[in-house]
């Protein structure tokens, strides 16, 4: 399975640009108001084209009715719908056969009894994306709080299941993050970013290059842990 990386979360051409010009393999656009990412089905349909064909779209949905799941599938059309809401395993399955497209489920991760919910969800899913669990504050995004989780609890599950790695990761501790969990994707979004909602090109640069390179030291030596 190839390494792919993924930079969620943006708002402007400079910052797709940016994210396409590193290398990403997946550039995600966020459709929830109250993130600083959000974006409009519009805006995202405009910054989306220069990605075909290049990157893999990304639509991330926070507990998303059925009207404007069906306007995103049909208007921009993206590879994957990240669900990163509360969406139990039955609602997943509505959701794909509604769309016709598939689809990535965030699983919050703060301790090894979260994990549980994982074979519940894979019959459904393209991918599940760990990430850390938000902090139980009124203000906090379901996602994007720069947050991380212990990666250890995700070291020993089968490298063949289709799993990314969120949450907290940077340029500085990807490499290590890659090494520990011998996963073979990552997202990241706050990580790259110099204020909430604005991506800095040096940063996306960086992330990927270290992510690229602890990848394929990995691969060299498998079995290795640090």
């Amino acid at each position: 399975m190839a390494f792919e990386i993924k930079i969620c979360g943006l708002k402007t051409d400079e910052a797709v640009a940016a994210a396409l010009d590193a290398g990403a393999d997946l550039i995600g656009f966020v459709f929830f108001p109250k993130s600083p990412r959000n974006v409009t089905l519009d805006e995202a349909v405009r910054l989306a084209a220069p990605a075909r064909g290049r990157a893999k779209i990304v639509a991330l949905v926070v507990d998303a009715d059925d009207a404007s799941l069906s306007a995103i599938a049909s208007e921009l059309k993206p590879d994957l719908i990240q669900l990163h809401g509360h969406e139990t395993p039955a609602r997943v399955a509505e959701i794909a056969r509604l769309t016709a497209t598939p689809l990535m489920k965030a699983l919050p991760v703060a301790d090894a009894a979260d994990l549980a919910a994982l074979p519940t969800f894979l019959p459904h899913v393209a991918r599940i994306l760990f990430d850390a669990k938000p902090p139980k504050t009124p203000d906090a995004l379901p996602g994007g709080n720069g947050l991380s989780f212990d990666w250890r609890l995700v070291a020993d599950l089968d490298p063949a299941l289709p799993i990314m790695l969120s949450g907290g990761l940077t340029a500085e501790n990807v490499a290590e993050a890659v090494a520990v969990t011998g996963v073979s994707a990552v997202d990241v979004s706050s990580g790259v970013e110099s204020a909430p909602g604005v991506k800095d090109p040096v940063r996306i640069r960086a992330f990927v290059k270290n992510a690229r390179e602890a990848a394929a030291r990995r691969a060299r030596n498998p079995r290795s842990r640090p």
